[in-house]
């Protein structure tokens, strides 16, 4: 009898270790979005995570929510330094998240700024 429990313990504990392992290390997709940087903020009642927002349209319709890792420090003073601004970020989705990780799948990996397409610069000219 104790073998049986010691062996079901013992195969919970290694599926519950290879799925946190495949949910955190396995990338469903990678990619890139760009848009007005509206919200970076820290929120939670128990665990604090960094989460923010995107607009992609000028109407501000279509919002990218997204969740930065606390190990990011770099991505985190970027985001907060460009808070207004147009920017371009590059992100991973996982197949699910943990609660002490984010509120979304989408994970922001670097953070640079862009010129808006919406509105020329003044150091663009056309040919």
């Amino acid at each position: 009898m104790k073998k049986i429990i010691g062996v079901l313990v013992s195969t919970a504990i290694i599926l519950t270790v290879l799925y946190y392992l495949f949910i955190y290390f396995i990338t469903y997709s990678t990619g890139v979005r760009s848009g007005e940087l509206i919200k970076i903020s820290r929120k939670g009642v128990l665990v604090k995570t960094w989460e923010g927002e995107i607009s992609q349209g000028i109407s501000g319709a279509q919002i990218f929510t997204f969740s930065v890792e606390d190990k990011n420090k770099q991505v985190i003073n970027d985001l907060q330094k460009y808070q207004g601004k147009y920017v371009k970020l590059n992100y991973k989705e996982r197949y699910a998240t943990f609660f002490w990780l984010g509120d979304t799948k989408y994970f922001v990996t670097k953070v640079t700024q862009e010129d808006s397409p919406h509105f020329r610069s003044k150091n663009h000219t056309d040919d």
